[in-house]
């Protein structure tokens, strides 16, 4: 039997995902099933018992980089980030799946509104089973960002509540983690904030460790190439003025304010842990005296960066004067701190201007 967790809300297991598809006559009776598990197709469900089939009719299929999905750079284009489907006796029941393992490396961030809105959107009309395979991590980690956005509870709190209903209730470290985040942003994942951008830069760490091939969609856009404010191609806004950094020789854009990715002065490796910060603003007036910048991969350093080497110069595109350099595995600041990856730009290459 799933647990209740809230009014029309539920979480459970894989035999709990079998009944609520095939058993109309069960109590209670779901008209939505969320399905956080490794793989989106029906398949891996009717596969843990054996003879088991559930008609399916497709709804929509949403794949990272296509017209339509939810913009995020952590995520190559083509993945698969969620199926809809109608399921069950009669097509009953609309289930949502979304492929997720249950690792700690895994991004559990770039999922959670998508989920959390379909709870939101099924809760209005029935009853919702979120399941993942054993209903420990995976759909735990969904349930605990639920309780978290619609009262408002912190992590901790959230994950009380629902240890209250069903111990087992045990989110894996590295989803604790993103969890974190997501409380320290707002309750949202706010792609814009330095907090999302180092988890952002941490994947990409990840991704070069794991021998996995470095594509452009983890680089951001060039903000040379990015309309400027004011200008035609702008939808009307306030006007906003930012500090951009210009390649001294030729005063061509490398970097603007939105691309610096602040750090703790002087704490060593720890300082550019995401998961360990408390807010995204800068930390320290003392960063100002730090002799460089680090910066998220932006598109202009592409040719230099997805070659695979492990370290390397970042020269500007357009005169070729050295501006800095890259390193996989970290370059320590002036200031002390270590930090990895590492996309660094010597201040002394740049002049500071305002757009």
């Amino acid at each position: 039997m799933p647990h209740l967790v809230r009014e029309r809300l539920y979480f459970g297991d894989i035999k709990d995902a079998i009944a609520a598809l095939t058993d109309s006559s069960s109590t209670p009776t779901f008209t939505h099933v969320l399905s956080v598990v490794s793989s989106a197709s029906i398949s891996f469900i009717t596969d843990c018992r054996p003879g088991l089939a559930i008609p399916t009719e497709e709804v929509r299929r949403v794949v990272a980089g296509e017209e339509g999905a939810t913009p995020t750079a952590a995520v190559p284009p083509g993945t698969l980030m969620r199926l809809v489907e109608r399921a069950g006796d009669g097509l009953r029941v609309t289930r949502m799946a979304v492929p997720l393992r249950d690792t700690e490396e895994e991004n559990l961030l770039d999922h959670l509104e998508p989920c959390l809105d379909f709870v939101d959107e099924g809760r209005k009309v029935g009853n919702v089973l979120v399941h993942c395979f054993a209903g420990v991590s995976r759909s735990a980690s969904i349930i605990v960002a639920y309780l978290m956005r619609s009262e408002q509870k912190s992590l901790e709190e959230a994950l009380e509540s629902l240890k209250e209903i069903s111990e087992l209730a045990c989110p894996n470290d590295g989803f604790l983690d993103q969890l974190k985040l997501f409380e320290e942003m707002g309750f949202k994942v706010d792609t814009s904030s330095p907090l999302y951008k180092r988890f952002r830069l941490k994947l990409l760490g990840q991704s070069y460790k794991f021998g996995e091939k470095i594509g452009s969609y983890m680089f951001q856009d060039d903000p040379a190439l990015s309309p400027l404010p004011g200008s035609c191609q702008d939808p009307p806004k306030i006007e906003q003025h930012k500090t951009a950094y210009r390649c001294r020789k030729c005063r061509r854009i490398v970097a603007v304010e939105d691309n610096v990715i602040s750090h703790v002065p002087g704490e060593g490796e720890s300082c550019f842990d995401w998961n360990r910060r408390k807010s995204g603003g800068s930390y320290s007036n003392k960063e100002q005296d730090c002799s460089s910048l680090f910066i998220e991969p932006l598109k202009w350093m592409a040719p230099a960066v997805e070659e695979g080497a492990l370290e390397g110069k970042l020269s500007c595109i357009h005169c070729g004067a050295r501006l800095g350099y890259f390193n996989w595995s970290g370059i320590q600041c002036n200031c002390g701190s270590w930090i990895t990856p590492a996309f660094q730009i010597g201040k002394s290459k740049v002049d500071i201007s305002t757009i």
